[in-house]
């Protein structure tokens, strides 16, 4: 059955061209769950080796972002006011932003993070009235606890996936359709590889596990550091002046 004008809200304003991407350490420069479990949790030591084991196959996304995210015991509101503090946003995207909803380039958040974090942080970064859709995990109490006491929440995963959420499910009701826009996807580590093979053009961030997961894989990408380049990359294929085949250069 093909997905209902519900499934697919991006496709509202018949766009030509559909931005999905990643949140934490793609739109922000710095990953807000990274930073809880290096500064709250067990230590970022720990995390980089479970993100190994998920990068080469030894371990699923969905069971290493549990481990992390259990290991923090802090109060989720005293969380989101540390984060507010000292999560940035990447120079460049509120410029892409600004252009693309001018120039009807809908943009979508796939995120294997948590979606009152994304909010809080956009309120922040882009100011109250930010209009973005967000599919992502969610946040929820433990049992008898509240969300705001110590260890009293724990992630809540969007689907039954390895991944805890298969970001492919959400762009295969795009990429499915007949005449459909062209798709492009921003991503930095392992809760992107469910999305890496899924759009027309894949941007990686330079020198992170994306990276790495797609060479190994011969997945066609090109790099980026900043949103600048990403920028200029689609307004250039709206143009016509190039075209996703000819921009994937891989690392730049």
């Amino acid at each position: 059955m093909a997905p209902t004008n519900r499934e697919t809200p991006a496709l509202r304003t018949n766009p030509k061209f559909i931005f999905f991407t990643d949140f934490d350490g793609t739109v922000t420069t710095a990953d807000s769950n990274d930073f809880m479990t290096d500064n709250l949790g067990f230590g970022k030591a720990k995390r980089v080796e479970s993100n190994k084991g998920v990068l080469f196959g030894h371990v699923h996304f969905r069971d290493s972002f549990q481990e992390m995210l259990d290991s923090i015991n802090t109060p989720f509101n005293e969380c989101l006011d540390i984060l507010k503090k000292n999560i940035v946003l990447d120079p460049g995207f509120a410029e892409f932003y600004n252009w693309s909803r001018e120039n009807n380039v809908p943009i979508v958040i796939l995120s294997g993070g948590m979606e009152p974090v994304i909010r809080a942080l956009l309120d922040i970064l882009l100011g109250p009235w930010w209009d973005i859709q967000i599919v992502s995990n969610d946040v929820t109490s433990r049992e008898g606890k509240d969300l705001n006491e110590k260890g009293g929440w724990t992630i809540k995963f969007h689907d039954d996936s390895i991944h805890g959420h298969d970001k492919s499910i959400e762009i295969r009701k795009y990429s499915s359709l007949p005449n459909r826009p062209t798709l492009f996807y921003a991503g930095d580590g392992v809760s992107d590889l469910s999305a890496a093979k899924e759009t027309d053009l894949l941007f990686a961030k330079a020198d992170k596990d994306l990276v790495t997961y797609c060479e190994n894989e011969k997945v066609p990408f090109v790099t980026f550091r900043d949103w600048t380049t990403i920028t200029q990359t689609v307004k250039d294929i709206v143009a016509g002046k190039t075209n996703v085949q000819e921009a994937a250069k891989g690392r730049i």
